[in-house]
């Protein structure tokens, strides 16, 4: 989710996605998992890295096994239902794998929105979601619009504009919209970067590219240490000069998830907690499939014949190159980053599975 700080450097050889998959769903399983939430988990981290977004791919996988080791994960059972009025439903996800909560949200919006023509979920208390993107492609194959915004109440990454005190967590705004060929797909958060990408520089000992933070002094900062132990904080979307805009992004997306879920920061939530609101909406209950689609596909075309920057390549819309690498996942494996497997040996190695062999 958010804005990955994806590397095409120290990536390994590619590995079939049928073996790779069946290998982290049986890693899972080995847990005491329930299957579904297993091959839910497996889906949203292989298909992370297949798009490209590697920072919340199978890189997190270790640490999903750690917190299902801890107790911090929830593996079995099923999410409470708090309200459900048809087309507005609320849950409380008691720290389920918030991929498993989210593919439900999905399925319960495709069973009502020929009803209603627009289904909203608000989820409070998930488990981590991983990357927002790799779930937005299911709904708008099928020709619906679909918005998918998360929050951690328990995390403090995000000063907000002119303060230097963490308050928010990235809080990630997704859309998938359809086009007639290839979906828009947006997944962007109101800080520059995310804090797993600040706590995996770190672990690296490298830096950030730019000055993306700000030390506990309210300075700016390259060092992710300065977020992730210093005290300091991730810079929102506009930095220093227009930060406004991003907290603006980062107060939205907490009434989204956390006003309407009944849960968030007033009731100090303590561990890995994240918040979901998706809605899907149905052009068909509007002007029609048709009629969004002429002009979703008019701003597409206008986005390609737009004149690039000098020396830079055309303009291309978001997602675009996470669908053409997917496609090439699918049909030559998946490339992950270095050390990846290494992390995951010793649980393999307890689960008495085998490592799956790169192509």
């Amino acid at each position: 989710m958010l804005y990955h700080m994806t590397s095409n450097t120290d990536i390994s050889p590619r590995y079939a996605l049928p073996e790779l998959t069946r290998f982290i769903t049986a890693l899972f399983r080995a847990t005491g998992m329930d299957d579904n939430k297993a091959e839910a988990i497996a889906d949203s981290l292989i298909t992370a890295d297949s798009m490209g977004h590697s920072t919340h791919g199978l890189a997190l996988a270790a640490w999903y096994l750690e917190a299902v080791k801890s107790g911090v994960m929830a593996i079995n059972g099923d999410m409470r239902v708090v309200n459900d009025r048809g087309a507005c439903i609320t849950w409380d996800g008691l720290r389920l794998p918030g991929s498993w909560l989210i593919s439900r949200a999905i399925d319960t919006a495709l069973e009502r929105i020929d009803q209603h023509g627009v289904v909203t979920v608000a989820i409070a208390n998930s488990h981590h979601t991983g990357a927002l993107a790799v779930y937005l492609p299911r709904l708008t194959e099928r020709g619906l619009l679909v918005q998918l915004v998360c929050s951690s109440p328990a995390a403090r990454g995000v000063a907000p504009f002119g303060g230097t005190e963490p308050l928010f967590s990235p809080n990630p705004i997704a859309a998938g919209i359809p086009t007639h060929g290839d979906p828009i797909l947006l997944d962007v958060s109101s800080s520059i970067t995310t804090l797993n990408s600040a706590r995996q520089l770190v672990a690296r000992g490298e830096r950030f590219p730019a000055k993306w933070a700000m030390d506990a002094d309210g300075q700016p900062s390259d060092d992710p240490n300065a977020v992730v132990s210093g005290g300091g904080s991730l810079l929102p979307v506009g930095g220093f000069d227009h930060g406004h805009k991003g907290y603006g992004m980062a107060l939205l997306a907490e009434a989204l998830t956390q006003g309407l879920s009944g849960q968030g920061r007033v009731d100090q939530p303590q561990g890995t907690t994240v918040n979901i609101y998706l809605q899907v909406t149905d052009p068909a209950a509007f002007a029609g499939l048709d009629a969004f689609t002429r002009q979703s596909q008019w701003l597409v075309d206008a986005c390609h014949a737009n004149k690039p920057l000098p020396g830079r390549p055309p303009v291309r819309l978001p997602g675009e190159h996470a669908m053409v690498r997917q496609r090439q996942a699918v049909a030559d494996g998946v490339s992950l980053t270095a050390g990846v497997m290494d992390a995951l040996r010793p649980a393999a190695l307890a689960a008495g599975l085998a490592l799956p062999q790169a192509l």
